[in-house]
């Protein structure tokens, strides 16, 4: 790949077939941020998907990874052979459980020392890495194998006249030479996915700072100048909306929202929705089977405004 992602709508063995894929939640998303996990379930069902649970899978491995990393390797190696078993490629909800995945499959494919190491760790609980599968993020999904072609003929309730801010993230863009998932450097995928709503995806200032998330457990300031300033540039930018594409990221700027405009005495009021509720929303699926009613910004200014808008 150059990069860029797959023109969507080009994956020809993929289109017309009954998609299936190992589900990989991880950790943040079944403990904070439910929401995510029962609009994607809702919107998969939609559009035909199926969805193998992955039982006994654990997490990925990533906060561990910079104390040991042998020992990510072998959480992420677990979990690939977890899927292999089934024959199944893994579908990821969460950007750094994505990362850490596709870090560890590529690796360990072109690696045989690194290979026979692991495994032998494995070999303690009879499971093997083999390395037959691949491991892609749900809008990864959207763009290569469903295609927004397809996709777009789901759309029943264009959110036409919203404008929405994309927030990108860190983990599914970078490090490239793993994740090979569009530009990094000036990512589109998540703003032509906004488009494909029928919704204007709105540009602003410092579109790719990161949330803050991974530094959230031992200095909360910094974040939340992070978040503050995000919110500057796209209240700045006039949006009606944010949308995340990671757990962690949405916790950060749906939970602690708040917290950063006490800091600064500012009122942001900025909802901010998972892409999936995003896309249910346009799909003409009911408000109340996408869990809106779990965050904590509560968006009702902007179900209003879309009313107004149809």
């Amino acid at each position: 790949m150059s990069g860029k992602p797959k023109s969507a709508g080009n994956s020809e063995s993929k289109k017309d077939a009954v998609l299936k894929y190992a589900f990989y939640l991880g950790c943040a998303t079944p403990l904070r941020e439910r929401a995510y996990e029962i609009s994607a379930r809702r919107v998969l069902k939609k559009l035909g998907v199926k969805l193998v649970e992955m039982k006994g899978a654990n997490c990925c491995g990533l906060p561990i990874d910079a104390v040991n990393h042998e020992m990510t390797l072998a959480l992420s190696a677990r979990n690939l052979a977890i899927a292999e078993k089934k024959g199944l490629d893994i579908l990821t909800l969460c950007s750094g459980c994505t990362g850490q995945l596709m870090k560890t499959n590529k690796h360990l494919k072109g690696n045989r020392k690194s290979r026979e190491r692991v495994n032998r760790y494995l070999k303690t609980i009879r499971t093997e890495f083999q390395g037959t599968i691949e491991v892609k993020h749900l809008l990864r999904v959207f763009v290569e194998d469903i295609g927004f072609e397809k996709l777009k003929t789901y759309i029943k309730r264009p959110l036409s006249g919203m404008r929405i801010a994309a927030h990108y993230g860190c983990h599914l863009l970078m490090p490239s030479k793993y994740l090979e998932f569009d530009d990094f450097e000036d990512p589109e995928f998540l703003r032509e996915f906004i488009a494909l709503l029928g919704a204007e995806p709105v540009r602003y200032a410092d579109e790719k700072e990161c949330c803050g998330a991974v530094i959230a457990g031992v200095n909360l300031d910094l974040p939340l100048n992070l978040i503050a300033d995000k919110f500057r540039n796209v209240k700045n930018a006039q949006a009606d909306a944010m949308t995340t594409i990671c757990p962690s990221c949405h916790l950060m700027y749906d939970q602690h929202q708040s917290s950063a405009e006490k800091m600064f005495d500012e009122t942001y009021n900025m909802p901010v929705l998972h892409f999936t509720q995003l896309l249910g929303l346009a799909m003409g699926i009911p408000a109340e089977e996408l869990a809106l009613d779990e965050l904590k910004v509560k968006p009702e200014g902007f179900l209003i405004a879309m009313e107004q808008t149809a």
